[in-house]
């Protein structure tokens, strides 16, 4: 599958630094956005300025999107997951289809020479910041772990400006 996004702009590039609390490296793309217009995921290049490997193609960057999927993982989630990849191969064969689907479209940029892509795949979920960027960007039905999170969250996923504070 090959996603096409727009350059990342300036104010974009201002935006996710001031999320990430860094300038964001390798960023070649924001691939969603918050209710609120700023950017919630990205996408960067297979490899950093300085040549390092970075096998993450899509990266969450919204803190509050973030902090709802640290509490989720917080929970435990990723061992049940984990653990539903040995109880159903249909679930562990789609996991698969995404790993490699994922592995394609980071070597259709520039491929690192290796099988690893990111978020545990395929035998393991070991971040969901990863598995809902992926969704966030490709759309639901390509990454089963990142569509359940996307559920997860959506009732707490804000529906207005989810930049402003927030009243405690």
């Amino acid at each position: 599958m090959s996603t096409a996004f727009t350059p990342v702009s300036e104010a974009d590039r201002a935006a996710v630094a001031e999320q990430l609390g860094r300038p964001p490296r390798a960023i070649r793309a924001v691939v969603a956005r918050c209710p609120s217009g700023h950017p919630a995921a990205i996408s960067t290049s297979p490899r950093l300025p300085d040549g390092t490997p970075f096998p993450t193609l899509y990266y969450l960057t919204c803190p509050r999107l973030c902090s709802l999927v640290g509490t989720l993982e917080a929970s435990g989630l990723m061992r049940e997951m984990t653990q539903r990849l040995t109880d159903d191969p249909e679930l562990a064969a789609r996991y698969l289809r995404t790993h490699r689907e994922y592995l394609a479209e980071r070597d259709a940029i520039e491929s690192l020479g290796t099988d690893v892509s990111a978020g545990g795949m395929p035998g393991r979920v070991k971040c969901l910041h990863v598995h809902l960027a992926h969704t966030l960007a490709c759309g639901s039905g390509v990454n089963p772990f990142g569509d359940e999170t996307l559920e997860l969250v959506r009732q707490s996923w804000p529906t207005g400006d989810c930049a402003a504070p927030t009243d405690s």
